[in-house]
């Protein structure tokens, strides 16, 4: 065999395979190449959207974020004139209760005072009595009657 009927036949062997290999196997590798390209692109878009998503998503967290701190507040708020509230009425019922308390003190003080008024009044009488009565019973003496009432006087 010469060298060229050689090289014309691994020319048409190289041809057969090329063709062969467009024919059958290229269509095979073309198909996968194009499907993992569209996975990658799928992929690529996927994430694209989960980012999208995700800014979106820290968006509405911020919001409720904010949303929640005001609230907060506006609860803090009540809670501190509810509070307010509290203490001030406590104070004016401890007001209301020492203002009643007062004055019963002061009514009992100033039964007490009567009470000891009367006491004295009736001491005082029993003693003008009994002074009274020393007196009538002695005879009537100018320096006798002056000493009766002296001893009276420190009797009283």
């Amino acid at each position: 065999m010469s060298i060229n009927a050689t090289l014309i036949i691994q020319m048409l062997v190289f041809f057969a395979v090329i063709w062969i290999t467009m024919k059958y196997i290229w269509p095979v590798i073309l198909g996968a190449m194009q499907e993992r390209e569209q996975k990658i692109a799928d992929g690529l878009a996927a994430g694209d959207r989960a980012e999208k998503e995700l800014q979106r998503a820290k968006a509405k967290v911020d919001t409720l974020i904010i949303e929640a701190k005001e609230q907060a507040g506006q609860i803090k708020d009540q809670a501190n004139q509810v509070a307010n509230k509290v203490k001030d009425q406590a104070k004016s019922d401890a007001l209301a209760e020492k203002e009643r308390q007062l004055a019963a003190a002061a009514a009992e003080i100033e039964q007490q005072a009567n009470r000891a008024r009367e006491q004295l009044r009736q001491q005082v009488a029993a003693l003008a009595v009994a002074g009274t009565e020393k007196l009538i019973s002695k005879e009537v003496d100018a320096k006798k009657h002056a000493q009766l009432l002296d001893e009276l006087i420190a009797e009283i």
